[in-house]
């Protein structure tokens, strides 16, 4: 695991072995707002092998000359820093394409051949880190290509694939790509990226956990009444209707998202701080888990739609409204659902899950609820009640942790009053403005998967929210609430927790 610092820094770690970075989709939304821009950081961070090259996959004919220009606008529009030029054109000029489609089986062995030839002539090694930066249905079919071709054989060269979100749709699916990708390569050559992962907060959480004595010993059932993980967006569906409507909140950010935030949360200690330690303990707990019953899932669940309202300055229309969004569709913009995880460690404790489009605040956290202090020695003082303890960790906007505690109001008479302690990162770390890729794609290129699923995590996940995605179709506008865009969500979310004696916790 690494994190991206100021180029200074930085060049005491490594640099990845010599390798060619294959990108398909390399046209698209995704790449140039995200994986350019990453490269361009690693590269102002000199963090890019020696001697490496950037082969843009396209299914039109584009030259490499176009393609270079096409990736300059983008890396202007969406890079995090100033574009330095000569940077950028060091980067850009390792920037080659080659036309392919999965749907031609031949374009595969021409690309082969161009491969074998730029590698030679850039001294790369034959090492190939694949990045599948396309919709989910061309996974599979570009997998099968590269393996027919025997781009994904490993003969003293490393192969990798990078694979995007989501990871299948259900269970099902996901079982069905992990068998294709398996019969193809092992799982150390798969790497299934979720860029929350790269997030310094995310990652902290491990440190924060087991680098502090004071947190572990009460890191469980006997300490922490709940957990609160929530996802929240300002933004709309906008353009994106045609793939939002065949998704929803729950398929979008709860199997990856929020249950990578809620796994490190609750994972054992790993014995060793490895890919393979910490990724089987990621997994036992995501197994743990407990499956519901259709029935369960309702009872534990809340999902809606928006409809009009003003996020900010900003007016947001019905859902149903959007454009490519089907008539009378039942796909949630918000969900939420209470979990329980059936171990020692976390028994009778209740994880409460949210996420949704167009509300009033754009905010990621964990929030830890520790048990109720008694209050009985208290009750002849003028003290009313006490203030929650809740450890926070915060990973969007503002990456920090804070913790609530009690403390005694200055003047003669005992008034307790809630207080908060907190660190921000970009008070006490000087760190360079990034995507939150550039971690990942460094990571893959060193072949340190720590931060990565496996195939048993993945589908671990989909079994937990399965019995969610199969009530929910079953009721189809039965349940189905709505909230006003920039509200706090439906009313009927708090009724998961009011009906345990809980609330959500207060988001600022």
């Amino acid at each position: 695991m690494t994190e991206i610092q100021a180029p200074g820094p930085a060049k005491s770690k490594k640099k990845p072995d010599p390798c060619a970075f294959v990108i398909f989709g390399v046209t698209g939304d995704l790449a140039h707002r995200l994986v350019i821009a990453a490269l361009y950081n690693l590269q102002a961070s000199d963090l890019l092998p020696e001697k490496f090259c950037v082969v843009g996959i396209a299914r039109k004919d584009m030259t490499g000359a176009e393609l270079r220009d096409d990736l300059m606008k983008g890396l202007k529009q969406y890079a995090t820093r100033p574009v330095d030029d000569a940077i950028a054109q060091k980067l850009l000029n390792c920037v080659t394409c080659i036309e392919a489609d999965p749907g031609e089986p031949e374009s595969f062995d021409r690309m082969r051949e161009q491969l074998d030839k730029l590698e030679e002539a850039r001294g790369t090694g034959g090492n190939r880190l694949f990045y599948l930066a396309t919709p989910p249905s061309a996974f599979a079919p570009i997998a099968r290509q590269l393996g027919r071709t025997g781009m994904l054989k490993e003969n003293g060269s490393w192969r990798r694939l990078v694979v995007e979100k989501p990871f299948g749709t259900d269970l099902e699916s996901a079982k069905k790509l992990n068998n294709e990708l398996l019969g193809l390569m092992n799982e150390q050559q798969i790497y299934r990226i979720d860029h929350y992962l790269g997030k310094e907060t995310v990652q902290n959480i491990l440190v924060l956990r087991f680098a502090n004595g004071m947190f572990e010993p009460i890191w469980n059932r006997n300490h922490i009444d709940h957990v609160q993980i929530t996802v929240d967006e300002k933004l709309g569906v906008g353009h994106r209707g045609s793939f939002y409507d065949a998704t929803g909140a729950l398929r979008d950010m709860v199997p990856n998202h929020l249950f990578q935030l809620l796994s490190l949360v609750a994972m054992e200690p790993p014995a060793r701080f490895e890919a393979n330690a910490v990724r089987s303990e990621k997994a036992e707990v995501l197994a743990a888990v407990t499956t519901q019953t259709e029935a369960e899932a309702l009872q534990n669940s809340v999902r809606a739609q928006y409809v009009a309202g003003h996020v900010g300055d900003t007016d947001i229309g019905d859902y149903l409204k959007t454009k490519d969004v089907k008539d009378g569709s039942t796909t949630e913009t918000y969900a939420a659902m209470k979990l329980s995880i059936d171990n020692w460690r976390w028994a009778g404790v209740p994880f409460y899950l949210r996420t949704g489009k167009a509300l009033g605040i754009k905010r990621t956290e964990v929030a830890i609820k520790f048990k109720q202090a008694p209050f009985a020695m208290f009750r002849d003082m003028s003290v009313e009640s006490l203030a929650e303890n809740f450890l926070v960790i915060a990973v969007e906007p503002n990456e920090g942790i804070s913790l609530k505690f009690n403390t005694k109001v200055p003047g003669p008479a005992v008034e307790i009053d809630g207080v908060e302690m907190k660190f921000r990162y970009k008070d006490y770390f000087q760190a360079a403005p990034a995507t939150g890729y550039e971690t990942l794609i460094y990571d893959c290129m060193i072949g340190d998967n720590i931060l990565f699923q496996r195939a048993d995590s993945v589908e671990a996940g989909w079994r937990a929210v399965q019995p969610f995605l199969d009530a929910w179709k079953k009721a189809g506008k039965d349940g189905l609430k709505t909230y006003n865009a920039g509200s706090e969500g439906p009313d009927e979310a708090n009724d998961l927790l009011k009906r345990d004696g809980r609330s959500w916790r207060v988001l600022s």
